[in-house]
């Protein structure tokens, strides 16, 4: 759970409890587990039910295993403290409850050393549909799950050796786009089609949907350099999304030097969110309809 660059979030009533609660120079917090309320538990259960039944048949393999093999469909919302103990059997990762979004140099030290930060709290009742902040639903629904897929573990923990380096650089933005069309929003090349492994499109019963089955926007092929040249937008449905052949080919695509790639990266220009390119591998061309009939408004571009 971390800022890359930016918090444009506000504080509901249910993170400000947790603003105020003492936490370590790691930022990370005791979750007070006894403290949620029956109806936020309600609301967690509510969520899960919903995305369980939207992700049958668009979720990928390794996500819905890790579902059953992490126990995260027992009632309420999980104790965070037990489910690392789960988690850390399996791939040796553990989950840490964080109150907010972290800094980036803390984010990365994290994934670095096999800790997830993930936000306690839940979301607000009016936020059940569009989600403003990373809540507990979002990063352990989310997030958690593929984090007990063993090749996928090692690329988290290679994402955050190299966001030392990036921010050392000053090449931050390239390594957030990466991780925005891949960690949250990528798809998965499976043998029955697009499947969907991101966790802000996992935790989001409407985007399940749309990511896979609208024509509206485009789905390519992943090319590391194309998607750290690639803006993207923070408060909508994603105009392209990226899609993986494997998550082998994912790790072997990016545990290597990013130094060379940042160096050409330097001198090229920003490719825009909705843009398709020569060299692009095309699975589906997008239509734009969704985009075209919205109202003009300004949105937030990274």
């Amino acid at each position: 759970m971390s800022a890359l660059s930016g918090d444009p979030y506000g504080h509901s009533a249910e993170k400000s409890r947790y603003l105020s609660a003492p936490r370590r120079p790691d930022f990370t917090l005791d979750q007070d587990w006894g403290s949620y309320s029956a109806a936020e538990h309600d609301r967690w259960d509510r969520l899960f039910a919903r995305a369980r039944e939207v992700l049958k048949g668009r979720a990928c393999d390794p996500f819905l295993t890790a579902l059953n093999t992490l126990q995260l469909s027992e009632t309420g919302i999980p104790e965070l403290e037990k489910l690392s103990a789960r988690l850390k059997l399996i791939t040796g990762w553990q989950i840490v409850p964080v109150a907010e979004l972290v800094p980036d140099d803390i984010f990365f030290d994290h994934l670095s050393h096999r800790r997830f930060p993930a936000g306690a709290f839940i979301r607000p009742e009016h936020e059940m549909d569009y989600l403003q902040e990373p809540d507990i639903f979002h990063d352990v629904f989310g997030h958690v799950p593929l984090l007990a897929d063993p090749v996928y573990a090692d690329f988290m923990q290679a994402y955050g050796e190299g966001g030392r380096r990036a921010l050392d650089l000053g090449r931050l933005k390239n390594l957030a786009r990466l991780h925005w069309y891949t960690v949250e929003f990528g798809l998965l090349k499976g043998a029955n089609g697009l499947r969907i492994f991101g966790a802000g499109i996992l935790s989001s019963a409407t985007e399940s949907v749309f990511a896979l089955e609208d024509p509206s926007p485009n789905r390519i092929g992943f090319d590391l350099e194309r998607v750290m040249r690639t803006n993207y937008v923070i408060d909508d449905f994603q105009q392209t999304y990226f899609v993986i052949d494997s998550f082998e080919k994912l790790l072997e695509d990016s545990y290597r030097d990013f130094g060379p790639l940042y160096a050409r990266l330097g001198d090229a220009s920003d490719i825009a969110a909705h843009d398709i390119t020569e060299t692009d591998r095309v699975i589906n061309r997008g239509t734009r309809a969704y985009f075209n009939n919205k109202p003009k408004a300004a949105s937030a571009v990274q």
